[in-house]
């Protein structure tokens, strides 16, 4: 996939876009990314994360249904740091992430609905490649998303 500003997208597609009703702030070293979607629904329990970002991400957005805590971070530097040497093209985290000057350094498009410098537990829980609801929308791993400064935008998989 090749990126193209959200803004450019929503004007192609109109009603095909969809577009959480959420502000996510950018915070990685990419302002603008692309790839195709896989789901992760976890509360402040970042171990499938971690499972995740061991894995292949090459052409792949991790989008990680954090149940909008702001209580601790899901992805930190170190998480983020891996999933850059596996490949991964974003993660975007419904929720909070932590680290914020050392995720800016990193090759890795970031956005999160905030910053805190409480790290989550590992309990083991949650799950991957379910249907999601980020901001109204429903969302689905092999879906394609973006983001950029303007926000996030996400079309059907091929």
């Amino acid at each position: 996939m090749t990126f193209k500003p959200t803004c450019d997208l929503y004007d192609e597609y109109l009603d095909l876009a969809r577009v959480p009703a959420i502000t996510f702030l950018n915070l990685g070293g990419i302002k603008g990314f692309c790839g195709k979607v896989v789901t992760v629904k976890c509360f402040e329990d970042n171990s499938k994360v971690k499972e995740l970002v061991a894995t292949q991400g090459k052409g792949k957005v991790m989008l990680v249904d954090g149940g909008s805590s702001r209580r601790c971070a899901l992805v930190g530097d170190v998480l983020a740091g891996q999933a850059q040497q596996a490949g991964w093209e974003g993660i975007i985290v419904v929720g909070s992430v932590r680290d914020r000057d050392a995720l800016r350094e990193l090759d890795l498009g970031i956005m999160a609905l905030s910053t805190t410098p409480r790290k989550s537990v590992r309990r083991g829980e949650g799950q991957v490649d379910i249907p999601i609801q980020v901001g109204g929308i429903w969302c689905k791993s092999g879906d394609r998303i973006y983001g950029d400064n303007d926000g996030v935008l996400l079309l059907d998989g091929d």
